[in-house]
This record gives C-alpha cells, structure tokens and sequence, in this order.
C-alpha cells in the first residue's frame, strides 16, 4: 500500500467517522492523519504547500464552527484532490 492509499484510507474513514457523528473519535484520527500527511508537503513545490495551507485553514475553520459534514467533504474530497495533485507536481 501507497503512502498516497494510506492517507486517503485514513481521510476515509475520519471523514466517515464525522458522518456518523462521532467527532471526538473523528478528532483524534483527524489529529493523527494530518501529523502524518504535513511532512509529505514540506518537500513538495510551493503552490502544493500553499494548497495544503489553504485547506488546513478551511478544515480548521469547520472544525471550530463544529460543521461536521462540511470537514468530512474536506477530508474525504478536497483532501485527497490536493495529495494527488502534490504528487503529480
């Protein structure tokens, strides 16, 4: 399995696990997905890692405004977009 297969099992299952409205579980994978994922962006090209900031600061603002489906498109869509795009750079 791929590092990209790993994160965007991961995102799946993080993003599903708000869906169900289980966000303190949800939470906890969502800390650990991204402490895995932001080391992949500090080697990758400039727009990447701002794509990734960008996104960072949208699923952060979600998570704050407690709107779980909207962080779980994130995680489940937008999230995955932006680690497959870094890899094509």
């Amino acid at each position: 399995m791929s590092g990209l297969e790993f994160f965007v099992g991961d995102a799946q299952r993080c993003a599903e696990l708000f869906r169900l409205g289980r966000d303190v579980e949800a939470g906890l994978v969502m800390i650990d997905l991204i402490g895995a994922v932001h080391p992949h962006f500090e080697s990758t090209s400039q727009p990447s890692q701002q794509q990734w900031a960008f996104l960072l600061g949208e699923m952060f603002a979600c998570q704050e405004a407690q709107n779980w489906i909207a962080l779980a498109d994130y995680l489940e869509y937008e999230l995955v977009e932006v680690l497959t795009d870094s890899l094509s750079v």
